[in-house]
């Protein structure tokens, strides 16, 4: 199951950000970066799309003991057991009350799979890099450790994930994630 809404195509040459189709992807997009973007509450989120490997409605995952809030579970996925990390809880809002219109954004990390639980996906998002802005230092705080850096799309701000970081673990997460998490 796919949930992905997708904006159509407009003019790469404007000065914002593009929007394109699945079937654009791959075709002259040249030196843009593509990101899904997906929403957890009111805040716009994005992962490389080259790192996505699936999108699916959220399932029953089974528990497992001694791991941290946020890693709710696993997935087993056509046989691979996937780690589910909830990110509302990871950026330190709480557990997500997951129900079946929440998400599973599968993503391959080096050799890892790992699921990300998010609200909704929004788009398919095309930008220049140089768009990108860093994250204020001075907004340096537990949620933006894990961001790579912000854009503006539209009038939204996407705050774009860096995956290796937002996978790391603290040293109190380590005991009980680090067999989880590793590939």
């Amino acid at each position: 199951m796919t949930n992905q809404a997708v904006a159509p195509a407009t003019d790469s040459s404007r000065s914002g950000p593009v929007h394109r189709t699945p079937a654009d992807a791959g075709a002259g997009v040249g030196d843009l970066s593509q990101f899904i973007s997906f929403a957890i509450g009111d805040d716009q989120y994005g992962v490389e799309i080259m790192a996505v490997r699936e999108i699916k409605g959220w399932s029953q995952i089974t528990h497992l003991p001694k791991q941290p809030e946020y890693v709710r579970g696993v997935l087993n996925l056509r046989g691979i057991m996937v780690p589910i990390i909830d990110l509302r809880c990871r950026f330190g809002e709480g557990l997500t009350e997951a129900t079946p219109l929440h998400i599973v954004i599968v993503v391959q990390v080096g050799s890892r799979m790992v699921g990300l639980l998010a609200d909704r996906v929004s788009d398919i998002i095309s930008f220049e890099p140089s768009q990108i802005q860093p994250v204020p230092a001075v907004s340096r705080d537990s949620r933006c450790e894990f961001l790579a850096g912000l854009v503006t799309v539209d009038t939204a701000m996407i705050a774009l994930i860096d995956l290796e970081n937002l996978l790391s673990l603290s040293n109190g997460d380590a005991a009980g994630a680090s067999n989880i998490l590793k590939a």
